[in-house]
């Protein structure tokens, strides 16, 4: 018998002054996606977006910043990726999961890993659970939590 460990699971948590409602549409719309989901220095562009369990979201992400284009191509990775999520829970206003295909990393045969959204009604507005799973090695582990963190900082925007 063989036993297969637990991918690492790293928890981001963010309260915004909206309601789950609000987050929930710009989690789920291709224009509230395209307004928050890319780091500083990127812009992403929704391809496709079927909001379901099997359905996708495909999107191409570009670096547009100076020192992202110049990391990006010093890493020796192309300036846009299109990448592709597919949704195993889709339960409107309070949980959203989806795995996350990533098929872009040089040397490394692709693999999946799973992101879960929870939101949770708070008085002042919503709580957004966010649990990742790790990625293949801490450098990129830790480029996904940075990412994420600047993903939910922006989403922060628009509803503050």
């Amino acid at each position: 018998m063989t036993t297969t460990p637990e991918p690492r699971k790293f928890i981001i948590e963010q309260d915004y002054p909206a309601s789950a409602e609000r987050v929930w549409e710009l989690w789920t719309t291709a224009s509230g996606i395209e307004g928050w989901w890319a780091p500083d220095g990127f812009e992403v562009h929704v391809d496709a977006l079927d909001v379901r369990p099997g359905g996708t979201l495909t999107y191409t992400m570009t670096a547009t910043g100076p020192e992202q284009v110049a990391f990006m191509q010093g890493a020796g990775l192309p300036l846009s990726t299109t990448s592709t999520k597919t949704f195993t829970v889709v339960e409107p206003y309070r949980r959203l999961s989806y795995t996350t295909l990533a098929d872009f990393i040089p040397g490394v045969t692709p693999y999946e890993f799973l992101t879960e959204v929870e939101l949770t009604p708070t008085d002042d507005g919503v709580h957004v659970t966010m649990t990742v799973d790790a990625m293949h090695d801490e450098e990129w582990t830790q480029r996904l939590i940075a990412g994420r963190q600047n993903e939910l900082a922006n989403l922060g925007k628009l509803v503050g």
